[in-house]
């Protein structure tokens, strides 16, 4: 019999704490769409739906032909499936992990290590970072999305250390000082950061719960008499005080770029990118690995002196941060977020009412399709037979293999495929 090459997947979804609630998470309204078998809890945060073959995360595989239960093992037993420059390249592994992300609640301050670094911590530190790849990533967003990405201007941050008396006091006079002397001398600018950054970062516990407290019933209080509190970036630093009170975290919005991505907008995060997801939902890909150093907006472990060290202290605009989106010469429906990694690519394919009938085209790469929107009835190369995908399923697809998708919605579909192209 001809091997089954192209399957439906059963996705692991990880309920951590600062995920959307019930029916209010993308995450598992895509589930339930994908599974009408599937329970969703009312009062339960599903915050990642983890398309892959990652050890926490091994996608089950829905297809009683074939006799491996999870991707993991099906790609083990057949490595030709990821395409020959990829199984090469990556060693027979899939190069990324694919997710969905429902954010209710802010996520940590945090960067992700180069692969340099990355190795170095996981035999330091293997309890906390269990892995020796880099993990560079990208979010687009399906709903309005916001996140604080990368370092402000340094023109902004010194504005908000003359308005922020509390934030000036953690940071100190002499940093404070050095960073606006230097404003116009970019050579001098990423130490000078670093200075001011690690100065707050290291700050005794006492010292910045006092001024963050201070900070929090000065624009209270500014707010209630109806004052102006964006000079002070009142709003966002009332609601990530309300979220994890008494963090250090909270300061970090006078450092960090506050990015707003409307659906189908992307930010890259590169190695030492310092950035935290504050709301919405969003398609994440990144490489498979799952090392973070936190410092910030967060219970799990934080490792200040390590962010410090590896940060890019590279300041730039917020506008800056929005990764550009390409559209295929050759496919009119088809839209591209190539990074500069090799790890993964994705691809948006958003196909209008008016066509029913679509071509998932082959690549030289195993590549995940998740459906977010729309019905039709699929038929792979082999045409072994034919398969019905809605909301929420999620095909693997191997190297080499097209999808051929007649649309029965009257409302057209959107689709997202990861993918390596070498």
């Amino acid at each position: 019999m001809e091997e089954v090459r192209v399957f439906p997947l059963s996705c692991v979804v990880q309920k951590y704490a600062w995920g959307k609630v019930g029916l209010d998470s993308e995450v598992a309204k895509l589930v339930v769409s994908g599974d009408p078998l599937a329970v969703i809890e009312e009062d339960k945060p599903y915050a990642e739906l983890w398309m892959g073959a990652h050890p926490k995360g091994d996608a089950v595989i829905r297809d009683n032909r074939i006799s491996q239960k999870t991707l993991g093992q099906w790609i083990a037993d057949h490595p030709g499936c990821l395409g020959s420059k990829v199984k090469d390249t990556f060693q027979g592994q899939l190069p990324f992990l694919f997710k969905v992300l429902s954010v209710n609640i802010a996520l940590s301050i945090q960067a992700h290590p180069n692969r340099e670094l990355a190795a170095r911590l996981h035999t330091q530190f293997p309890e906390h970072y269990p892995d020796s790849n880099h993990k560079p990533e990208m979010a687009i967003a399906l709903t309005p999305f916001e996140g604080l990405c990368g370092f402000r201007p340094v023109e902004e941050i010194g504005g908000f250390l003359k308005k922020v008396p509390e934030f000036h006091a953690l940071v100190g006079n002499e940093a404070a000082e050095e960073l606006q002397s230097i404003v116009g001398d970019p050579l001098r600018v990423p130490g000078a950061l670093k200075k001011c950054f690690s100065r707050m970062m290291n700050c005794e516990k006492k010292v910045f719960v006092n001024q963050l407290n201070t900070l929090v019933k000065r624009v209270s209080e500014e707010a209630a008499a109806g004052k102006d509190i964006t000079g002070s970036n009142g709003e966002l630093l009332l609601r990530l005080h309300s979220q994890f009170p008494g963090d250090i975290g909270c300061f970090s919005i006078y450092f960090l770029n506050m990015v707003k991505l409307e659906p189908g907008e992307a930010m890259f995060l590169g190695a030492n990118e310092p950035h935290a997801y504050l709301f919405g939902d969003c398609i994440e890909c990144m490489a498979c690995s799952d090392n973070t150093v936190r410092a910030g907006l967060t219970p799990k472990y934080i490792d200040v002196n390590t962010l410090c060290e590896m940060l890019s202290y590279t300041p730039a605009p917020a506008s800056s941060k929005i990764f550009p989106v390409s559209r295929d010469p050759c496919d009119p429906f088809l839209f591209m977020y190539d990074p500069p990694v090799p790890d993964f690519t994705v691809m948006k394919i958003q196909v209008p009412a008016s066509v029913k009938q679509y071509t998932v085209s082959p690549i030289d790469s195993a590549s995940i399709l998740l459906v977010v929107q729309g019905e039709a009835t699929g038929a792979s190369t082999a045409g072994l037979s034919e398969m019905s995908i809605k909301s929420g399923s999620v095909l693997f697809i191997s190297a080499s293999e097209s999808v051929s998708v007649h649309i029965t919605s009257p409302t057209g579909m959107l689709l997202f495929r990861a993918c390596c192209l070498l």
